[in-house]
């Protein structure tokens, strides 16, 4: 049952989302937890979804589901209560998140606006992603199916995500790619979704630079002269700081 071992978790629980809040939100600088926690639409989120959620473990009917559509009228977030949440998850700004039903998120994870832990099909059992601790999800990014997010890692905005993510691994486009940004896999909520690398541009780039080679072998052997490698544009020109302030 709901007793105060449940209230005394939640309270802790509570505690430490507001405290992430004021930690990865710059908007939330010199703001008191008070305030926070009666104008963050995300902590308001998780504070009904941890109630719902014990209330859901203790066998209560139809509150913890009605808690959950009444969240998602107000924050424009859903989260099942069935769904697991460690502690210190973050939610910026929130409007149009989904967590599905089995979606396990582990400790320090952040999340930004549209981001869909979802299912795939029509299968029962687990069938929404796990989510490992110190993860961040940029805007807009879907993570499908019973699928695994390692430790640290990074989803782009707007990437979608069907097959497990590496730990610390960056990840970008549709579908997803793993990469690595300077040579090193980077971890944290830097926010920074500017300047990632772009696959498709860099496997562009590897084909350009191969047919160049052979075009240079062929002149030698036919005694052609050799002519200027073509010039190969980027697709998506990087320009502007860092928005995380790097």
């Amino acid at each position: 049952m709901f007793g105060l071992g449940s209230f005394a978790r939640v309270a802790n629980e509570l505690r430490r989302d507001i405290a992430a809040a004021r930690a990865r939100d710059p908007a939330a600088q010199g703001v008191s937890p008070v305030e926070i926690l009666a104008t963050w639409p995300g902590i308001h989120a998780l504070l009904s979804h941890r109630v719902a959620h014990a209330l859901h473990e203790a066998g209560m009917p139809l509150v913890p589901r009605s808690m959950s559509v009444f969240t998602r009228a107000v924050t424009g977030i859903e989260i099942h209560p069935a769904a697991m949440i460690g502690r210190g998850l973050f939610i910026d700004h929130g409007s149009g998140v989904v967590i599905g039903e089995t979606a396990r998120i582990g400790d320090d994870v952040t999340l930004y606006q549209g981001v869909t832990l979802g299912g795939t099909g029509f299968q029962t059992g687990k069938r929404h992603p796990t989510v490992e601790d110190n993860v961040t999800i940029g805007s807009g990014a879907k993570l499908l199916g019973p699928i695994t997010i390692g430790h640290g890692a990074k989803i782009g905005a707007n990437s979608v995500v069907i097959t497990d993510v590496p730990p610390n691994a960056t990840v970008v486009g549709n579908p997803g790619h793993p990469v690595r940004v300077d040579g090193r896999r980077p971890e944290g909520p830097d926010a920074d979704w500017i300047h990632l690398p772009d696959p498709i541009a860099e496997a562009i780039q590897g084909l350009a630079t191969r047919i160049g080679d052979l075009e240079r072998a062929v002149s030698k052997l036919s005694g052609e002269q050799e002519r200027a490698p073509a010039e190969v544009r980027p697709l998506r020109p990087v320009r502007g700081q860092n928005p995380a302030g790097g």
